[in-house]
């Protein structure tokens, strides 16, 4: 019974979950004091106020509704998905897509002229029908070469 959990803890896609998990939440302190330290100051510069809306409220029929602290819970959402935007997606996106292979093209495809499926324009039999289309209109002459 333990060697089989030892197992499963020990392979790699645990693993390497539960380091990814160490990992985000190192990361989200990072990106959360940067936007407390930085983001969050300027936004109150703009504003023309400190940065904390936390003591912002209004009164109705003597109930007091507390909007500061959501308000900081908003722009600081906004703040962090724009800093994990630029400083993570764009460059990782980018650095993938110079890597990344390019596709091969798709090969050119035409109506088989009995049932209409699409079907490569190289073909000698339709896939669907399984009539015969080399030599028809629209089929290249290799095709009649083939059979």
């Amino acid at each position: 019974m333990f060697k089989g959990f030892r197992s499963f803890l020990l392979r790699g896609n645990v693993v390497d979950l539960a380091v990814g998990i160490v990992i985000g939440a190192a990361f989200t302190a990072v990106v959360t004091g940067f936007v407390t330290a930085f983001l969050t100051p300027l936004v109150g510069v703009a504003m023309g106020a400190v940065g904390d809306f936390t003591k912002e409220s209004f009164t109705v029929a003597n109930t007091q509704f507390p909007y500061g602290a959501f308000l900081n819970a908003l722009i600081s959402f906004v703040l962090i998905a724009a800093v994990i935007y630029f400083a993570v997606v764009l460059p990782i996106g980018k650095l993938q897509a110079k890597f990344e292979k390019p596709k091969a093209a798709e090969p050119a495809k035409v109506d088989c002229p009995q049932c209409l499926s699409k079907i490569p324009a190289a073909a000698v039999r339709c896939a669907h029908c399984t009539s015969e289309v080399a030599g028809q209109p629209g089929f290249p002459a290799q095709a009649l070469q083939r059979g």
